[in-house]
């Protein structure tokens, strides 16, 4: 089987996990597309800020619910710190 594309962020690459999950659902794989690589970069750095394991899986299953009802970033998140103040 091909391996698909997952676009990363800015900053981050898609962690294993998350491209898993991304891939598993073609809606998902495709909200992913098509939103912006800084909006990538902050579910991707809010998924890896996770503390705790299941914190972790909870926060992957939230982006893959949450990008399928289009929301296009993470509610209640500061936005990534790793990025420079210019956007890259």
């Amino acid at each position: 089987m091909a391996t698909q594309r997952v676009p990363s962020g800015t900053v981050h690459h898609v962690p294993t996990d998350l491209r898993s999950a991304l891939v598993a659902d073609g809606a998902a794989l495709d909200a992913w597309r098509d939103i912006t690589p800084l909006a990538r970069n902050e579910w991707i750095c809010w998924v890896e800020d996770a503390k705790r394991d299941d914190t972790r899986t909870k926060r992957i299953e939230r982006t893959h619910t949450e990008l399928g009802e289009g929301k296009r970033r993470p509610c209640c998140w500061p936005g990534c710190s790793h990025r420079e103040k210019n956007g890259k």
